[in-house]
């Protein structure tokens, strides 16, 4: 079994991590500046990723991205928009804003649970139709029994798939591997799926499908920036990181921020580097802002 602390040079310091984390804690209320909020607000995938879903509320949400800058002026337009992939030409559709992604999570979300033909065909159709980036959850039912190998194969022909589809448009599309850290019980745990992830080709690696008991938590995502670190050191290359899962209030948005730039640095605080999973945090960084209660989306 391959030793990925020997190669990256890391193993989680749980101490060291604990410190650190409790040194953020202790400063959120300094940090929560209007720059700060703003530039969580740009680095949102805003998400919609309900059973009742249908293509009249998804149009509803596009349009609230739509009209964002008419309502509050001085804002910046979100990363992305989430959804399921039967929605992304309904988003394509809709946006207004190039500048805007369209996130599709396929693969068999949320629990990655199918045969790898089926979650290839998920991928290359949302690709197809227009999604500009896909979000997949690691095979967890090879990952925790230990078959790395077979964890890693599915990723890489994932990202292989819908590489070669983008391909055949003239465009590129990134990938977000979901690691679920809720359900990878030790920060060493989540540093091997990290590595894996990224080894096998992901442009991000993600906390948290937002559908179990446990989604993004600070040590969790403290743990997955380190790698990210590690890897890149090692690699040069830089990987993204995405907290998605519980992360509603505005003081939430601004934790992960910190985190990513006392670990990453300032080179990471940008929406090709970092992006929040959100359905409810849009509006209380908004309310924060404006010190009001809003409810715009």
């Amino acid at each position: 079994m391959k030793d990925y602390f020997a190669e990256y040079g890391y193993t989680p310091d749980k101490e060291a991590m604990g410190r650190s984390l409790d040194l953020i804690a202790a400063n959120l209320e300094n940090m929560a500046s209007r720059h700060v909020l703003l530039s969580c607000f740009s680095m949102m995938d805003v998400t919609s990723l309900k059973t009742d879903d249908t293509v009249s509320s998804i149009r509803r949400l596009v349009g609230k991205v739509n009209d964002l800058q008419k309502e509050y002026p001085g804002y910046p337009l979100p990363a992305s928009i989430c959804v399921y992939p039967d929605f992304v030409e309904t988003v394509k559709t809709c946006k207004a804003c190039d500048e805007v992604h369209i996130t599709a999570v396929a693969g068999c979300f949320p629990s990655s649970q199918s045969f790898i033909e089926v979650k290839l065909l998920e991928c290359s159709m949302a690709v197809e139709k227009g999604a500009d980036e896909i979000d997949v959850v690691l095979p967890l039912n090879c990952f925790l029994e230990g078959d790395y190998e077979r964890a890693s194969d599915e990723i890489r022909q994932i990202r292989s798939c819908i590489d070669e589809k983008a391909a055949q448009q003239g465009r590129q599309v990134h990938l977000k591997v979901i690691l679920e850290t809720g359900l990878l019980l030790s920060p060493e745990l989540i540093a091997k799926a990290s590595f894996l992830a990224m080894e096998a080709g992901a442009d991000f690696i993600k906390t948290s499908t937002g559908k179990v008991s446990v989604n993004a938590t600070p040590a969790a995502a403290y743990t997955m920036c380190e790698c990210i670190a590690a890897y890149y050191r090692k690699t040069g290359r830089k990987v993204g990181f995405k907290p998605a899962g519980g992360i509603s209030t505005a003081m939430d948005a601004v934790s992960y921020y910190m985190i990513v730039s006392t670990v990453l640095g300032e080179e990471w605080l940008d929406r090709s580097l970092f992006r929040f999973g959100v359905s409810r945090m849009a509006n209380n960084i908004i309310s924060s802002i404006e010190q009001k209660t809003v409810a715009y989306f």
